[in-house]
């Protein structure tokens, strides 16, 4: 298979931890902060869906999705610490990225494969997290679905990416993402697909006969011919 023009990266929970941020402030949230971190994940995606779907009058930009995310889950857990939920905003904007992917992006980008990611994030919100994960030097660009007012998985958001590129058709980009909804909806727009089963959750969607499924990022250069 041909080498692809480019390779197009979800940034949440792909390139950046979503969980570091509760991580970094367990101590205070006691035991069950994983359960909250994953709840926190599912609600903010779930308000983005929820938003697509009822139409352009109620878009929201992720930052506000995110925020509004954490306060429904501070309230249905009773969790009322004022510094503590501020704290966790803050740690969100500064996500930490997994370990191998600094080199993987420099990999890809030293081969002649451009990197660029394509998010959900609003642009400044893209950009906080971007620089403070270290990984401006090694991207292309940041696309982000504010461009055309909608979330992933519709389909004008994977088009930003190919008109970025200037592709022929979606097939000439490799795209990249551990989310399983989204792998399916890139696989479905054309893209050749990664899925980045980090936790070995079970197989959604079919995938596993549409695109190809990695642990990490670690082996997608020599997967793209890097």
């Amino acid at each position: 298979m041909s080498r692809p023009i480019a390779t197009i990266f979800d940034a949440y929970g792909t390139l950046l931890n979503v969980h570091s941020a509760m991580e970094r402030h367990a101590a205070r949230l006691g035991p069950a902060w994983q359960a909250l971190s994953q709840e926190w994940r599912v609600k903010q995606l779930e308000y983005s869906f929820v938003r697509s779907l009822a139409g352009p009058a109620h878009h929201r930009d992720f930052a506000q999705l995110t925020d509004d995310a954490l306060a429904f889950v501070a309230a249905r857990h009773g969790i009322e610490d004022a510094r503590l939920l501020a704290d966790l905003r803050a740690a969100y904007r500064s996500l930490n990225a997994y370990p191998e992917v600094p080199a993987t992006l420099a990999a890809l980008r030293k081969s002649g494969i451009a990197c660029a990611i394509l998010s959900n994030g609003s642009p400044p919100m893209l950009a906080e997290g971007v620089a403070a994960a270290g990984l401006t030097d090694v991207l292309d660009d940041v696309l982000s679905v504010e461009s055309v007012g909608v979330f992933k998985p519709d389909r004008r958001v994977y088009q930003l990416a190919v008109d970025r590129f200037g592709a022929s058709s979606p097939a000439q980009l490799a795209f990249v993402s551990s989310n399983a909804w989204d792998a399916f909806g890139a696989a479905g727009f054309g893209f050749r697909v990664f899925w980045i089963n980090r936790v070995r959750q079970p197989e959604e969607y079919g995938l596993r006969a549409r695109v190809t499924e990695l642990a990490d990022l670690a082996a997608l250069p020599v997967h793209l011919g890097a």
